[in-house]
């Protein structure tokens, strides 16, 4: 029996199973599985104990979340860990030989996991949000997740994925991954009371048909490059064979034909939808046609955090035709659908990931039907609303920064004396000599104090896409290769764009960090969301400690 199975290829999007919580709590039981299929692959998935997939965790801020997780991975050949790729770092492909405690094992293996809740400004302690220690096991009883959502977090779109070392691409690309989401958007945002809300996760996966031609439709591309990881590499046309097939909700859209999934709504409905790109490795760019004409898409929220669009927090709504969003990012907008005999489709564009990137291509996601009969959606968000109170601490672009620092992101191969050695990935602090993430390394990369403000320059100095994301807290871009930039919202993830031999200097892109929440306390880790380059040592970790106190 399967134990993750998929919808058919052209199936209509289902919707995540909502779970919300009940008078202050959600309480659920989660197991994680891999199966793995005729063509060798291995599909990852969380299942509900009736053998649902993927809920959508639905809590207020105030809210407790007790989680309990259930490993019951079993040893898969196919995701043998290459060592070589990973250098010196301490991980492993077989199970470890005895019981140890979750919360300190530490133990990276084919068969680890953790969950990770992508966003969230919870503690990196065990049993809430640390991903360098804590390692459930098959072996292992049920493992508790129990945290209270912040009072002061926003409200928007959040996510959950493992986060073992080494593995976390294997088992985010094979379908391990579900949206969680913060309560009252409508408080912050007005304008979206009462509509209906449509949860969208967009997934990679290894493609099902990768010895296919190209589609006749497409225009003749380059011959064909495969990067180090036995990817599609970058063309540069936005056409021929990705490195990677997508899914909506699970329903693939397989090269080389991309045959769409179908979304079905009311004629002229306004929704809100809320898209999670989950991909491990996939850029994408999006965007609503209407007989091939982009419409315009209302922005209300990145990464989990409304738009403001000034100091007083009053909010906005940012309307565009297309939305770029890397790996581990989310966005909210609004969406105007189609009226009835008007062909709708919700595409991807290409995005262009450098010499060294993959090959992201122009491709279909779901067709979007207007009919009377519609189904309504499982979600509306409620009419009647108390507006957010204002922020309780300064906006975070009118603090003077207590320090800055400056991070890389560079490449080399294994072997510089062979073309066909494996990629190594560092994220480093400027002056210091680049190293993989050694996840039993004593010392932190760098360390700070609770109440701090500081900015990072984040240099790009390999010719390839990377998309910095750090755990625990979020950031506000500054300025993008020393241009000025005036967002109105935070991040907790941002492309850097990648080096180009007739650059003067490298791109970069400069974030001010925010550590004034005392959750944020402790350590964790920022890495690359593209989570081969996290797996193969482009990770470093950040220790935030109390402020010591005055005499």
């Amino acid at each position: 029996m399967d134990l993750c199975p998929r919808p058919q290829a052209g199936s209509a999007v289902p919707e995540p199973e909502d779970l919300r919580s009940q008078n202050g709590v959600l309480k659920l039981d989660l197991s994680i599985h891999n199966y793995r299929q005729q063509d060798g692959s291995t599909r990852y998935c969380y299942l509900l104990p009736d053998g649902t997939q993927s809920p959508t965790l639905r809590l207020h801020p105030g809210d407790l979340l007790i989680l309990r997780l259930k490993n019951d991975l079993v040893p898969d050949k196919s995701a043998t860990l290459d060592l070589q790729a990973l250098g010196k770092q301490t991980v492993c492909s077989v199970k470890p030989k005895k019981q140890i405690n979750a919360c300190t094992s530490g133990a990276m293996t084919t068969i680890s996991t953790n969950l990770h809740f992508h966003g969230l400004t919870v503690p990196p302690v065990c049993h809430q949000d640390d991903v360098l220690k804590t390692a459930i096991q098959p072996s292992d009883s049920a493992f508790e997740y129990r945290f209270k959502i912040p009072r002061n977090e926003p409200p928007g779109l959040y996510w959950y994925h493992p986060h073992i070392h080494g593995f976390s691409s294997k088992q985010v690309q094979g379908g391990a991954s579900g949206a969680l989401i913060i309560e009252g958007i409508e408080r912050a945002i007005p304008d979206v009371a009462g509509l209906p809300e449509r949860v969208l996760i967009i997934r990679d996966q290894d493609l099902l048909y990768p010895d296919a031609a190209p589609s006749k439709s497409e225009p003749v591309v380059p011959k064909m490059l495969m990067d180090r990881d036995g990817d599609a590499g970058n063309n540069g046309t936005g056409f021929g064979k990705p490195a990677k097939d997508l899914s909506i909700n699970f329903v693939p859209v397989p090269y080389p034909e991309y045959p769409p999934a179908s979304i079905t709504m009311k004629p002229d409905e306004r929704q809100l939808w809320r898209v999670l790109n989950a991909s491990s490795i996939t850029y994408l760019n999006l965007s609503l046609l209407f007989q091939h004409s982009p419409q315009q898409l209302g922005i209300i929220a990145i990464d989990g955090v409304p738009i403001k669009t000034d100091r007083e927090h009053t909010t906005a709504i940012e309307w565009v035709n297309h939305i770029g969003l890397p790996p581990g990012a989310r966005v909210e907008f609004i969406m105007n659908g189609p009226p009835v005999g008007v062909p709708g489709l919700f595409v991807t564009r290409t995005v262009d990931t450098g010499p060294s990137g993959e090959n992201d291509t122009n491709r279909a996601l779901a067709t979007v039907l207007a009919k009377e009969e519609a189904a309504t959606l499982q979600s509306t968000l409620p009419t009647s609303h108390d507006p957010l109170p204002p922020s309780a601490v300064a906006w975070l672009g009118d603090v003077t920064p207590t320090r800055v620092r400056k991070l890389y992101f560079s490449e080399k191969q294994a072997d510089p004396s062979d073309p066909n050695s494996a990629t190594e990935f560092y994220i480093t602090e400027d002056g210091k000599t680049p190293t993989l993430f050694d996840p039993q390394a004593g010392m932190p990369n760098i360390v700070t104090t609770q109440g701090d403000v500081e900015d990072w320059i984040i240099e790009n100095r390999s010719t390839e896409l990377h998309a910095f994301h750090i755990h625990q807290i979020h950031f506000l871009v500054m300025d993008w290769s020393g241009i000025p930039i005036d967002e109105p919202f935070l991040r907790d993830t941002v492309n850097i764009p990648y080096f180009k031999d007739n650059m003067l200097t490298y791109p970069s892109v400069r974030l001010r960090m925010d550590f004034r929440d005392p959750n944020t306390i402790g350590t964790f880790v920022y890495h690359c969301h593209l989570l081969e380059h996290e797996d193969g040592g482009m990770m470093g970790t950040v220790r935030v400690e109390r402020p010591t106190k005055k005499l």
